[in-house]
């Protein structure tokens, strides 16, 4: 199964819209040995949830995976699309950020538990937020590509976001200065966005923001006070673009 992945993560770069469409196919029933470093097997939702989900680990139907080390730049995406949706939510008092580790049940999978490297939850989302896990679907999941993280990412967690009702999946590779972002059509299917002809890319979920991807390929990246700025700024225009 490991050489499958590592083949169908180098057909990306060959066939970038084919291959979303390959992997749904592939893993309509979800993986029967999941992706990633396995550490532990046969474990309950119990166990696990005691003692390995506040270590940057996922549960797959009794196997244990265990997140690879992050690198700086990981962590520095994670931590600038953390403030860029603080300052949001700050102006725009509508939903959560939360970073992993933080487990999300979807009721589609009730075998898995997956820890998102960041999941949005809106105010107007049905299920649960608790202390430790999103009971149902977040409204929006971002993975930060790792070189592991490839085939998890776009494919088994592609797989279960999509079946499991999270309204929008954002994948952000750094390794190739790449992002796909995909929203939940009418039939319940993931669909491609893309960005306007400036890079911006916006969604119906955040109205007001903006997000210009080629930000984050930036180094270093905007620090608090400028992010907070620019999302004031965009919130002011929209603002003024209404009172027209």
């Amino acid at each position: 199964m490991q050489n499958l992945q590592d083949l169908l993560a180098q057909i990306d770069s060959l066939l970038p819209d084919e291959y979303d469409v390959l992997y749904r196919h592939l893993h309509t029933e979800g993986p029967a040995w999941p992706s990633g470093e396995i550490i532990a097997t046969s474990v309950s939702l119990e166990t696990y949830m005691s003692d390995y989900a506040a270590d940057h680990c996922e549960w797959v139907e009794g196997f244990v995976i265990k997140m690879s080390p992050a690198t700086i730049g990981h962590n520095n995406l994670i931590k600038y699309l953390s403030q860029f949706f603080d300052a949001y939510f700050e102006l725009r008092p509508m939903g959560v950020v939360i970073l992993q580790p933080f487990v999300m049940r979807l009721p589609e999978f009730p075998n898995r538990r997956r820890e998102p490297d960041l999941l949005v939850v809106l105010k107007t989302n049905p299920h649960e937020l608790k202390a430790t896990y999103v009971d149902g679907p977040a409204d929006l999941c971002i993975e930060i590509v790792s070189e592991e993280s490839v085939g998890r990412d776009h494919g088994d967690k592609f797989n279960e976001y999509e079946k499991g009702g999270v309204s929008e999946y954002w994948i952000v590779d750094p390794l190739r200065k790449e992002s796909r972002f995909y929203r939940l059509n009418a039939e319940g299917r993931y669909e491609r966005q893309t960005e306007d002809e400036r890079g911006n890319y916006r969604t119906p979920l955040f109205p007001g923001l903006v997000l210009h991807v080629q930000t984050l390929w930036s180094n270093p990246l905007p620090g608090p006070g400028a992010i907070a700025k620019s999302v004031k700024a965009m919130l002011k225009a929209i603002a003024n673009k209404s009172g027209e």
